[in-house]
């Protein structure tokens, strides 16, 4: 079910990066601006990954906290950036989210998820991408 939740998640993406280029010029600006705070929003959970891995730890690594509120913070800032501009962040943050999980995963036993992760996290980010060259 998570498999399929996942895909799921990532229409939001799709759509909204087509519609950045089909949409009317005067509707393009809140198209996008939606599909930058979905990616907001999607950043923030994933940094919240690692807080649920520190608290299932007894002596958990601070590290996991102070990633975990860093996507956060960085999606917050590129939401209040021109789309064109806040788009490129969060594709980015996507991309560096994903090598981040690729090395932290594994060792709270949830390298299973990384083909998954990846599959998202490109489908997103190159969402995020083409919504910022069509914005």
């Amino acid at each position: 079910m998570a498999k399929q939740l996942g895909y799921l998640a990532l229409l939001p993406f799709i759509v909204g990066a087509l519609l950045v280029w089909f949409v009317r010029a005067d509707a393009r600006g809140h198209v996008a601006a939606a599909l930058s705070a979905y990616a907001a929003v999607v950043i923030a959970f994933l940094g919240g990954i690692h807080w649920g891995f520190g608290f299932v730890r007894a002596a958990a690594e601070p590290r996991l906290f102070i990633w975990g509120v860093v996507p956060a913070l960085v999606a917050f800032v590129a939401v209040l950036m021109p789309p064109y501009a806040g788009l490129v962040i969060h594709g980015a943050m996507l991309v560096g989210c994903y090598l981040v999980d690729r090395n932290i995963y594994p060792a709270h036993g949830a390298s299973r998820w990384l083909v998954l992760r990846f599959r998202l996290s490109l489908g997103a980010s190159l969402s995020c991408f083409l919504g910022a060259a069509g914005s």
